[in-house]
């Protein structure tokens, strides 16, 4: 599913791995034009394909170990992150969905997979396992982070997303990066005064 906004784009990828606070792994998928280089030639961006030979051949060991393993939930998440990163979200959904069947309280691969279900446009799936990651811990920052970004920007809910990001501040009085947070609720709230006055 596409960003509606690069800021946002680079936000929900930044919170998209629930168990790293700063990790722009699923940002909006790569145009496949020809960047300039600093030497002044092109280089090919590349394709899905070309992402998910790379993920496949990264993931080989991982699986190999899966295969003495089924159940390991880091191997399973390991696996997950490879594919996600390389925009693969169908494929790393499957991953942690089967990491949180091992491990149903870990909330970073839920957050992950709620960014995966978002990217492939399933919204209410990816607010439901935001919601079930709060009852494992409500103060996990990814999780309200990412809970107002797709309450605001998949379901145009501002009450709902400035809520959940005034939780986040609450819950995390020193969250590293408190000022995004306040821009995108000064940003939110003033795209929902201004859709009202539209309105009236």
């Amino acid at each position: 599913m596409a960003v509606i906004c690069l800021l946002i784009g680079v936000l929900v990828g930044y919170l998209v791995r629930g168990s790293a606070p700063v990790a722009p792994a699923a940002a909006p998928v790569p145009s496949q034009a020809a960047p300039v280089t600093p030497t002044g030639g092109t280089q090919q961006m590349p394709s899905l394909d070309d992402m998910k030979r790379m993920a496949d051949k990264q993931a080989e060991p991982l699986l190999e170990k899966l295969k003495a393993d089924p159940k390991n939930a880091d191997l399973l998440n390991q696996v997950a992150n490879l594919y996600r990163m390389t925009h693969q979200f169908q494929l790393a959904a499957s991953y942690y969905q089967k990491s949180l069947e091992a491990n149903p309280a870990n909330v970073g691969p839920r957050t992950d997979l709620a960014s995966c279900l978002y990217y492939q446009g399933d919204v209410d799936g990816a607010l439901a396992q935001l919601e079930k990651s709060l009852t494992y811990d409500p103060k996990h920052a990814g999780t309200l982070l990412n809970l107002g970004l797709i309450r605001w920007k998949g379901k145009g809910d501002t009450a709902g997303a400035v809520a959940a990001w005034k939780q986040l501040l609450k819950s995390n009085p020193g969250f590293k990066d408190r000022d995004v947070v306040e821009k995108l609720i000064a940003e939110a709230k003033a795209h929902g005064n201004k859709q009202t006055a539209q309105k009236n």
